[in-house]
């Protein structure tokens, strides 16, 4: 994470930019190490007032915070305590909507036929758990081609929809979706 700062009509101390870069730094525990992350911090004084506002600048995270008091420390406090509830609220809502969406796993059945005196009755001999990998359905006509099983399960990158792509008796591939 990138920090860099700017200071408007006042000089500071180095107590103060100890105390803004300590402060600061923690916020990379909301932010993660895989993002290019730009934190532009302004601290400025006009009269009694001292501002600061924070653009937090990620891939696909634009988040800005201002805040002003009589004293710049409390000011720092009072923006940090603010971008941090907009990083929390905006993980949150990104966690809903994983919860909301399909069910990251699936469960596969093996169904065997017994042949009692004519009457068949289906048992279920296994039984396997396990997520679908996201990838496109050219990606899994690739993949299936290259294997010898009948179907692959798969999880569409475009929906995010569980796909099943099957072979058929000519060696084409069907397509089923759900369409929810």
């Amino acid at each position: 994470m990138n920090i860099s700062y700017a200071f408007k009509n006042f000089d500071p101390s180095d107590h103060l930019k100890e105390y803004a870069a300590s402060r600061f730094e923690k916020m990379g525990k909301f932010i993660g190490d895989t993002m290019e992350t730009e934190l532009q911090i302004n601290l400025a004084v006009e009269k009694f007032r001292h501002q600061a506002e924070v653009i937090l600048t990620a891939d696909s995270v634009h988040i800005s915070a201002y805040e002003e008091s009589e004293d710049m420390y409390s000011t720092i406090d009072l923006v940090l305590d603010k971008l941090e509830s907009q990083l929390k609220r905006m993980r949150e809502r990104h966690k809903e909507r994983r919860r909301a969406g399909t069910p990251r796993n699936a469960r596969m059945d093996v169904i065997s036929f017994s042949d009692d005196a004519g009457e068949r009755a289906p048992t279920i001999k296994e039984s396997d758990l396990f997520e679908p990998k996201p990838m496109s359905v050219d990606e899994a006509a690739m993949q299936l081609g290259t294997l010898k099983h009948e179907f692959l399960v798969f999880r569409h990158s475009d929906t995010d929809r569980v796909n099943v792509l099957y072979r058929t008796k000519t060696g084409d591939f069907g397509l089923i979706d759900p369409g929810n």
